[in-house]
């Protein structure tokens, strides 16, 4: 049978430039310290940990947790390419879930060095390396982009050329993005820019991208207690959030349709509409329940896209859901109110680790200026290629 999943405790640090961050291992261990500190225990309880990051050594994970405490639990470290900090979730609440454990430590943390993404091995197969043809066929005119800017800079361009979006649409989204963070503490761009301040921004592709739609590499941690019901009575810890369902998604065949390429089934669109659709039958709930999300903005232009995955508004209809701002505030759902990973940064083993400490906050009421009110679910989408897509729904318990 399965076990109620409760979100005991959240702990996360704000994020920085890369050089200008703590160690990974003072990021990763001050983000535990933090997740005990709000369950209110202490480290002895933790019976498990899975500690995510994409950029270090063999064994980061203990590297980091030995900071904290020397107990010889089993340490499990977690590489999931962006998805890393939902996979250690992913993993944290399965095992709860089905009785494993009855409490759980997932943390996510990077050290990021500045620059766009870029493989570190020249010595063997490149993740992808049998479906890069459609990226390359797609964006021949991108030379010189980065891989990552032609993955999902293409993928917006595809959505422009089939239904008429507009690039100010995307400007519109990282507008909103730097609304919202104004209001968090702990994101890296407090900033507020309009639509017009991105579009007059660097351009990196013309008529695709400027610099400000793309997401910033950062350096950042967060952690989560995973615990069941029963074990959060005993210790006295707060049982107000649950994990109601959850769905790790990899790559279906139609992500790499050769006959009839597209960019953005490329970057996820289907894993994405397939774990969510899992979600909400799992949970008996449908998009309409929806009024928060954490989403994977890694770009504008994926915002954009995710709208439609995770059943937000119709095919081809994001763009009016983004002129009519049912994407903020007052709207039908509020996305990304931490300013998402283009404003609060992506520091890639801790975003999804990251989008859980906010939405925690939220189904709390502690959220402060970014407060969604009302609140009764709340969406967590974390993307990462390669590939491996997590939805996770959180309600009120």
């Amino acid at each position: 049978m399965s076990q109620k999943v409760i979100v005991g405790g959240v702990g996360m640090i704000p994020f920085s430039k890369p050089g200008a961050s703590p160690s990974y291992t003072d990021m990763g261990a001050e983000a535990a310290r933090l997740a005990l500190k709000d369950a209110g225990i202490a480290y002895d309880l933790v019976q498990q940990a899975f500690v995510g990051y994409v950029y270090g050594d063999s064994t980061c994970g203990q590297t980091a947790l030995y900071e904290v405490g020397l107990s010889g639990i089993p340490i499990t470290n977690v590489n999931n390419n962006c998805s890393t900090g939902s996979t250690a979730l992913f993993l944290a609440r399965q095992l709860v879930a089905l009785g494993g454990a009855e409490c759980v430590l997932a943390v996510g943390f990077e050290q990021m060095q500045a620059g766009a993404l870029k493989a570190h091995w020249d010595d063997r197969v490149r993740t992808r390396a049998r479906f890069m043809p459609i990226l390359d066929e797609l964006t021949a005119d991108a030379e010189g982009v980065p891989q990552a800017l032609r993955g999902f800079g293409g993928a917006g361009r595809e959505h422009m050329r089939k239904y008429g979006t507009k690039l100010e649409t995307f400007a519109a989204i990282r507008a909103k993005a730097s609304r919202h963070a104004a209001n968090n503490p702990l994101a890296l761009f407090k900033n507020v820019v309009t639509t017009e301040d991105v579009m007059n921004d660097k351009v990196v592709w013309p008529g695709v991208m400027t610099r400000l739609m793309a997401c910033p590499p950062t350096c950042g941690a967060a952690a989560a207690i995973i615990c069941t019901e029963a074990f959060a009575k005993k210790h006295n810890i707060r049982t107000d959030v649950q994990i109601l369902a959850q769905s790790m998604t990899t790559d279906p065949a139609e992500s790499f349709n050769f006959a009839e390429p597209s960019l953005i089934s490329y970057v996820g669109s289907h894993m994405a509409h397939n774990a969510a659709q899992q979600v909400y039958e799992a949970a008996g709930v449908g998009p309409l329940d929806i009024r928060v999300v954490e989403l994977h903005d890694c770009f504008a232009h994926n915002e954009l896209l995710t709208y439609e995955a995770l059943g937000l508004c119709p095919v081809g209809g994001a763009e009016q859901f983004v002129l009519d701002a049912d994407n903020t505030y007052g709207g039908r759902v509020v996305t990304n109110p931490s300013g998402g990973l283009l404003s609060k940064g992506h520091p890639l083993g801790a975003t999804g680790l990251a989008q859980c400490y906010e939405l925690t906050h939220q189904l709390r009421g502690s959220a402060g200026a970014r407060q969604v009110e009302g609140l009764h679910h709340a969406l967590q989408h974390n993307l990462g290629l390669g590939g491996a897509c997590i939805v996770t729904l959180y309600g009120k318990n």
